[in-house]
């Protein structure tokens, strides 16, 4: 038998059930890898990658309707260490921000008293990790600093606020959905309030757009459905408000975000359509459209890592929408139809998963996807489901039906930033970026090779929570454990539910152990018959006679088989009020509303009496704790001796022994054949009547005898239950008094609650544990009987704000309680609902999540998965290094290890794994958003550059290789790294979205602002066509019609030039900033565009500019500038400078920032990946740098624990590891030969 480790300490907990409409939007998956969801006024804290809920946090009083995990967008320390935070705001204006691990709260934050419609932490945490900024309704924007709940500022607005969208690529700018509107801050900042009411944009559609839309050509066929529609909604964006006949969309707009895939696209989400427009042109650019027969929307997740929507749908269908490629896959098409080629931004749809039964009561809520990783998704729906599904790539045959018109989807070649190697393994599904690769862009990317494979992507579900079913409950928790059956206890708590079924759920785990449906109508009481088994009965409702269906079954817990426990009776009677197993188990009472009592024997299952006609009416009954089994069992024992004494007589000495002694040891026998089971003891019950008289009945084998009778106590109404252990029995009754009565002393004692009726009471489990559990329509108390004094209280509107419906004990220190709001919650004795520590807590399966480990544990676990670079071999077990540090922490960081997906291990532990993907993948691990944004620039550059020193072209610091050296398999850094990608992509990126902006633009507005940024590109033909499309009749023709031909006609004869600049610098300083960096660009003086852009503050248009028109020196030049500008304390973004930084290639630098900075496990690991790449070569001016980052990160590995490690870096330093290297063994006298052996080895 397998040794039962027997942990009867319940954790307190809550079992949540179905959500309410205010917890709608309350869902969020973080950066931690973990999912927060709002249930009522608690907080769910579940892990998807095991599909378990653990931590359930509860401090609100009213509806949680927002839940926020803080961003990781910062260096992780032991100063700024994993920790989980979460921030949850409920209806009532509350805001509570959390430390998960323990279930406390850092702080609690209340401006006014409605409910929150929108909070979200900021995402640039250089200058401070804990800013929230939170809508207070109606029109309030408030920053907080959620770590110490003060408020840093607060602005109105004149229209109510519906929710907010940071810009993913530039801090300051923030945008809000109103009521009328949007309203643009373009400077947001967290030291002061946005000074400005923001640009205020009206969304409209006029029933008739200007003379641009094109009349649509005769051979063309007319569109259909949804395209048809779109064409009639020219959306506009204005800046007045709409006019009579402009009807406003706004009305049904159902979310604002901005996509993180590229710079300045904003999506719109209607219930019928997606808008995604361009922000520097205020104009739709793409729209996804349901048809008429479609399934509307209900939300859409934009992805940052592709360009791709995760839409979710009313009907529960989650749906994947990948950007179509610009790249025509047939080229001839394109060159026959321009306009055909690239006419919007288009959606196609590749994958969806299965849609929910929806009912009135069951509807999807919301979709939440896993930021890191963007491949997995959970929906809830309001019963309190949360479905898990993960996109999975399967590998395709070429040859999939041309005819769909959809182009392949390619899977990329690299893995974690790098080739892959020859036999190395790799983990297709880690994330959304490698499984499909990037969108191609026309004219930069060479055709597929014959090594990518075709793709294509479907949902999978992977895991499922189900709550618990709409309230009312009965409970019943199974017999207590005893020193008897320690051996094979298990803490089940029975749960009848209003749909006829009984949930069973093992406390220990808080996990539903059996689903039972045993009935049709609903459950209205349970009676456990052994630890495996129970009673259970239910009454369906009325008819007209008053009589019910009474359904009465005993369930057998192993098997989970069901019979009916009265037989066929049952059909047309009164209903069944209650029943009461007694203490052995072996009788059971049954209690009709207007029919006398039933008494079964529940070992045989028969009926044992009906009692008569003129019985009294029960109004209560309670079986007494006393019985006869002990001197019974005592007998039987005698009766063997004597027995074993008998058969070892001689004959004549047998006639002697007397006969009676013979007929018992028979009647022993038969007994015992029966395995000592069928003895019956004698027991007791009292019940009461209407008139609040005692009876007393005595019940052994099947005969039933009436004892004394006392009359009713005059201080009480009419009793409503009895509760009876040891020597107390205590009534309680319909007016709030309770009477407690010593049996052994003959006394009573009657005490005046005042809560009204008293619904139930209970003994707590225990022997010598007097405390009793009282129920009241409006709470709950737990006396002590010794005392008659009351521990503790629960009342609805003091402490509570929900009707306790059932009550009962689950230890001898624990209550459980079940509620309106549909949860049950276990308690410790004083009910205070409380969030249990999650380390104190049992799971069933082990949780991935290094937040949960103390802080230095969890830096020393990413230490330990990083490098390893002592033995020439992986290894996962923490036991094989040198590691000082307690067992517990020791085995609670094995156990992490442990529960990482095989895949995962095998992929850690290969060899061929180089270790910029090591680095990059134990980012994604543990959920680092910072670690994972640096490691992907770095490595994406440290190869390029390094392939272009392989290639021996020469390439001075700061500038990227020349394009021809690009034609790697490495391709480029997606567009979502904005300004840090290569110069040449991203200018292919800007003139196919000005191609775009073009065959959009609807306005003269529009036109302008596209000649403009084609004059910027250097397309000089097509800006001029532009300009000459202006019409007679508006004003700027004449000026519009100069500018054509001044372009025209520009020559690099010096003296136009010198004029021109002159002009030029005259607009600048009078204001007129973008006329004259456009009439610089014109002379090809685009360096010193860039440098006025930077003078007036325009960094980020500087930085766009030196990208699209420098060569690799100037613009090397303007964004060092930029690097600098981030680096000074007043914009204080070290963390885009450094990456600015690493896109230049100025990689000794980037070094020194982060050893300056204190990063040192991130300065140690760059420099070792430098020095592996030949990008930093070690000689006279990096030694320094090299040592003092490696002492550092061996001084920050030795306060962690790992000494093995911390030699071999201080080893590595040279002479400024030396003196460290003393100190780490000195304790041990000499270096010990083993490490000398290992540094050899290396």
């Amino acid at each position: 038998m397998i040794p039962y480790s027997v942990n009867i300490k319940l954790a307190a907990r809550t079992l949540t059930g179905t959500l309410n409409l205010q917890n709608k939007t309350a869902v969020d998956w973080g950066w931690q890898g973990l999912i927060a969801q709002g249930c009522h006024s608690s907080i769910l804290i579940i892990d998807p990658k095991t599909s378990q809920t653990i931590q359930v946090l509860e401090r609100h009083k009213a509806n949680v309707v927002k839940v926020k995990w803080s961003r990781e967008n910062y260096h992780h320390s032991l100063s700024s260490p994993y920790s989980l935070r979460l921030a949850s705001a409920d209806s009532a204006g509350k805001i509570i921000v959390w430390d998960v691990v323990s279930g406390t709260a850092h702080c609690e934050i209340q401006e006014h008293s409605k409910p929150i419609q929108d909070m979200d932490w900021l995402w640039t945490q250089d200058a401070s990790r804990d800013l929230l900024l939170a809508i207070h309704p109606p029109n309030y924007i408030v920053l907080w600093n959620g770590d110490t709940g003060t408020k840093l500022w607060k602005k109105s607005y004149a229209e109510n606020i519906l929710s907010f969208s940071f810009d993913p690529f530039d801090p300051s700018n923030l945008a809000l959905l109103t009521s009328e509107g949007i309203v643009f801050i373009s400077d947001f900042s967290h030291s002061k309030p946005p000074g400005s009411g923001g640009k205020k944009v009206y969304i409209a559609s006029p029933h008739a757009s200007p003379a641009h839309t094109k009349p649509v050509p005769a051979a063309l066929p007319a569109p259909t459905g949804a395209k048809k529609a779109l064409n009639k909604v020219k959306v506009l964006i204005t800046n007045e408000k709409p006019t009579a006949e402009a009807v406003t969309l706004n009305a049904d707009c159902l979310q604002l975000s901005y996509l993180p895939s590229k710079r300045n696209h904003m999506l719109l989400l209607y219930p019928r359509e997606i808008l995604i427009l361009d922000l520097e042109l205020s104009q739709t650019v793409g729209v996804v459209a349901i048809e008429r027969s479609g399934v509307p929307f209900i939300q859409v997740i934009p992805c940052a890592q592709r360009d791709a929507l995760f839409c979710l749908h009313e009907n529960g269908c989650i749906t994947l929408r990948v950007c179509r490629s610009t790249t025509a896959p047939n080229e001839s098409v394109a060159a026959s139809d321009p306009e055909q080629s690239v006419q919007e931004l288009v959606y196609d749809l590749r994958s969806q998963c299965d849609a929910i039964r929806v009912t009135k009561t069951v509807r999807p809520y919301r979709m939440v996807i896993c930021p890191v990783n963007e491949n997995n998704a959970a929906l809830t729906v309001s019963d309190g489901r949360v479905m898990l599904w993960e996109l999975k790539a399967h590998v395709s045959k070429p040859t999939v039906n041309p005819s769909s018109g959809l182009s392949p989807l390619y899977a990329p070649v690299a893995f974690c930033g790098s080739p892959l190697g020859q036999n190395q393994k790799k983990i297709q599904d880690l994330s959304l970026n490698t499984m499909i690769g990037q969108s191609l862009v026309s004219g930069t990317d060479p055709p597929p090779t014959s090594l990518q494979q075709e793709v294509q992507l479907k949902f999978l579900l992977t895991g499922l929570l189900s709550g618990l079913p709409l309230p009312p409950f009965a409970l019943r928790m199974c017999p207590p454990l005893t020193t008897k059956n320690i051996n094979h206890y298990q803490p089940l708590l029975a749960v009848g539910t209003s749909n006829g079924s009984v949930l069973v759920y093992n406390l220990t785990s808080g996990l539903l152990h059996k689903d039972l449906s045993v009935h049709s109508c609903e459950v209205k009481g349970i009676e456990w018959v052994s630890l495996t088994s129970f009673l259970s009965f239910a009454t369906s409702t009325p008819n007209n006679a008053g009589l019910v269906r009474n359904e009465l079954q005993h369930v057998d817990l192993p098997t989970g088989r069901c019979f009916a426990f009265r037989g066929e009776q049952g059909n047309d009677e009164p209903a069944i009020e209650m029943m009461k197993v007694s203490h052995l188990k072996q009788y059971l009472v049954v209690v009709f509303r207007d029919k006398p009592l039933e008494l079964w024997d529940v070992r045989t299952g028969t009926l044992l009496r009906e009692m008569a006609k003129n019985f009294p009416t029960v109004t209560a009954l309670e079986w007494s704790p006393s019985h006869n089994l002990k001197s019974l069992k005592k007998k039987q024992l005698l009766a063997r001796e004597a027995m074993a004494r008998y058969t070892t007589l001689s004959d004549n000495e047998q006639s002697s022994v007397e006969s009676s002694v013979i007929s018992l040891l028979q009647d022993a026998e038969s007994k015992s054949e029966g395995g000592g089971q069928a003895i019956s003891a004698r027991e007791h019950f009292v019940f009461t009547d209407t008139d609040g008289q005692v009876y007393h009945i005595t019940v052994e084998g099947n005969t039933v005898k009436d004892g004394a009778r006392i009359p009713p106590d005059g201080s009480m109404g009419s009793i409503a239950c009895i509760a009876w252990k040891g020597d107390t029995l205590v009534l309680g009754d319909v007016d709030g008094n309770l009477n407690f009565w010593d049996l052994k002393a003959r006394l009573s004692r009657g005490i005046p609650t005042h809560r009204g009726w008293v619904k139930k009471i209970r003994f707590a489990p225990g022997k010598g544990n007097q405390k009793l559990l009282v129920m009241y329509t409006d709470g709950a108390e737990v006396w002590d009987t010794k005392e008659v004094s009351m521990v503790s209280s629960l009342r609805i509107g003091r402490n509570v704000n929900y009707r306790i419906l059932d009550i009962d004990w689950c230890t001898s220190d624990k209550v459980v309680l079940a509620s309106e709001d549909g949860c049950i919650r276990v308690l410790e004795m004083a009910m205070k609902s409380a969030s249990y520590r999650m380390d104190e807590q049992d799971l069933t399966d082990p949780v991935w999540c290094p937040y949960l480990l103390l802080p230095r544990a969890a830096l020393t676990l990413k230490a330990f998965l990083l490098l390893q670079p002592w033995s020439g071999t992986f290894t996962m077990d923490i036991t094989q290094v040198d590691y000082t540090e307690k067992h517990e922490i020791k085995g609670l960081i094995q156990e992490q290890l442990n529960s990482m997906s095989n895949d995962m291990k095998s992929v850690l532990l290969d060899p061929e794994l180089n270790l910029l993907q090591r680095c990059l993948l134990v980012s994604r691990l543990f959920g680092d958003e910072s670690d994972l944004q640096f490691w992907t620039v770095a490595a994406h550059y440290l190869q390029s550059f390094a392939q272009a020193r392989h290639l021996s072209v020469p390439v001075p610091e700061g500038q990227t290789p020349a394009e021809g050296t690009q034609a790697t398999p490495q391709g480029h850094l997606d567009i979502y790294h904005d300004t840090l990608c290569e110069s040449f992509y991203f200018q292919r990126f800007q003139l196919e979205r000005v191609h775009l902006q073009e065959v959009k633009r609807s306005s003269y507005e529009h036109t302008k602002k596209c000649a403009d940024q084609l004059l910027l590109l250097g397309q000089t033909d097509r800006a001029v066509q532009l300009l000459l499309e202006t019409s007679a009749d508006n004003p700027s023709y004449y000026c519009d019609s100069l500018k054509a031909c001044l372009v025209t006609t520009i020559t690099s004869s010096g003296p136009s030039q010198s004029t021109i600049k002159l002009v030029a610098t005259n607009m600048i300083a009078n204001g007129k900033l973008a006329e004259g960096v456009q009439l610089l660009c014109l002379i090809d003086k685009a360096a010193d565009a860039c440098r006025y852009l930077q003078t007036y503050g325009e960094w980020n248009r500087a930085a766009w500019l030196a990208k699209v028109r420098l060569n690799p020196a100037e613009s090397s030049d303007v964004l060092k500038r930029w690097a600098e500008h981030l680096c000074s304390p007043q914009v204080n973004q070290k963390s885009k400078a450094i990456l600015v930084l690493l896109s230049l290639g100025c990689f000794h630098k980037v070094g020194e920032m982060l050893q300056s900075m204190r990063y040192f496990d991130r300065a140690a690991l760059f420099i070792e990946a430098c020095l592996k790449y030949g990008v930093m070569e070690a000689n006279d001016s990096t030694n320094k740098l090299i040592g003092a980052a490696f002492v550092d990160y061996a001084r920050l590995l030795r306060t962690l624990g790992l000494r093995e490690s911390a030699a071999f870096w201080a080893s590595r330093a040279g002479g400024a590891g030396e003196q460290l290297l003393e100190e780490l063994f000195q304790g041990e006298g000499a270096v010990p030969e083993e490490t000398e052996g290992m540094e050899n080895t290396e």
